[in-house]
């Protein structure tokens, strides 16, 4: 960036459909004639206060003589649209790749305040569960009795199962585990030699240095960990410091993708431990890349947890997928939410009743700062979540009326 100029700019390209959408708002001066130069790798606004120059990524590159579709709207700015040729990673992905490898040995961090949870697993498997339904799909093909009836998939010693939004750990050989379990009480078997949790008032799994619910046990030896509380490491590294926001709603979004491609499912309610909905997610794409400038908000030192989501450079660039929301706290959406509730098309992602919170705010805060033409679809709020292994994650400005355009496509 060069100058004093601070021109409000949001650019998000479709890497499959090849096409991006460029929206520019005045300078905070407003009023003053503009110059703009759009050219295959950066975007330049002049005024008399400056000079902005906003680069591209290396593998995306604007087609100018290809503009089209300018339109100027009051609450936003000017409305450009263009070709865009932009490199498409057909490299499969997994949250689990990168984290929990069979025969390394791992380190669980609890996410928020780095705490040890287990150190030094090694993990010989590490496999997906069947979907929550199996056991229903089971009776519905077999025509005998079903053999796995009462019987729950329970990880072995050395195995790491994984759900949709959980994983599943063997704790037998760790005799310290570096968290608390919530008020239990040992229930002896007669039919059995060992023994079994049951609930006295619940079965939280929580963090001792910070109190953060981390999961919950599902038996003496089996607890579940849910995938926004944890990262987990191969033990030669260190604990990586990510904000806590950068983390949720990008584990978030890695998660929606995976669904998305392996069961074609775009619904989906977020839901707390206590069974209650707070989120209703709509997914429309996968594919967007976003980039623009940000600027800081007086009102953000109100939400620490969002602090960071400010503090990205102008000329930005972060791989995000587009979704639509609607709460669901304080009893509204009702009908709608119980509607998704009976749809088989619809998929539940169950997470901690907190981290649903800290969700709905990211969320809003992330469309109170889209433009305002691109906030609402329908009756649903439109938002951008920055995928895993984004340059940086960074809010949209919220735009204001420009005036005197001088547009150049070079």
């Amino acid at each position: 960036m060069e100058g004093a100029a601070k021109t409000r700019t949001f650019l998000e390209v479709r890497r499959r459909l090849q096409s991006a959408l460029l929206i520019l708002g005045e300078p905070k001066e407003g009023g003053m004639p503009m110059e703009i130069s759009i050219m295959p790798s950066s975007l330049q606004v002049k005024t008399p206060a400056g000079c902005t120059e906003i680069g591209l990524p290396a593998e995306v590159r604007l087609e100018p003589s290809s503009c089209g579709g300018l339109q100027y709207l009051p609450a936003d700015g000017l409305h450009l649209r263009l070709q865009a040729r932009a490199e498409l990673s057909t490299k499969p992905s997994s949250m689990f790749n990168q984290s929990s490898q069979a025969q390394d040995c791992c380190t669980f961090y609890c996410q928020s305040c780095g705490e040890v949870i287990i150190r030094d697993r090694k993990l010989l498997r590490v496999l997906p569960l069947p979907c929550e339904n199996w056991g229903a799909l089971i009776e519905e093909w077999c025509c005998h009795p079903d053999p796995f009836a009462d019987k729950p998939l329970h990880p072995r010693e050395n195995d790491c199962f994984t759900g949709d939004s959980y994983i599943l750990v063997n704790l037998r050989r760790d005799s310290q585990p570096r968290h608390e379990l919530a008020q239990v009480e040992m229930h002896s078997l007669s039919s059995e030699n060992h023994c079994e949790l049951k609930p006295k008032a619940n079965t939280k799994v929580i963090c001792k240095r910070c109190k953060v619910m981390l999961g919950q046990t599902m038996s003496s030896e089996t607890t579940k960990f849910y995938i926004t509380e944890i990262i987990i490491q191969p033990s030669e590294r260190n604990f990586p410091i990510i904000p806590r926001s950068q983390f949720v709603q990008s584990v978030i979004a890695q998660c929606l993708v995976e669904l998305s491609s392996a069961r074609s499912t775009f619904r989906f309610t977020i839901q707390g431990h206590d069974g209650k909905a707070y989120i209703l997610l709509w997914l429309l794409n996968t594919d967007s890349l976003v980039i623009g400038s940000f600027e800081n908000s007086k009102s953000i030192k109100k939400f620490p947890l969002l602090e960071d989501t400010l503090k990205a450079d102008s000329s930005s660039a972060w791989n995000a997928v587009k979704v639509l929301y609607q709460p669901c706290v304080k009893s509204r959406n009702e009908k709608l939410a119980s509607s998704w509730e009976d749809d088989i098309s619809v998929h539940s992602l169950t997470l901690p009743s907190t981290t649903c919170l800290e969700l709905l705010l990211i969320l809003a805060r992330s469309n109170a700062t889209l433009p305002l033409s691109l906030r609402y679809m329908n009756s649903f709020q439109e938002l951008f979540l920055a995928k895993r292994g984004s340059k940086s994650l960074g809010i949209m400005p919220v735009f204001r009326g420009m005036t005197d355009w001088n547009v150049k496509l070079l």
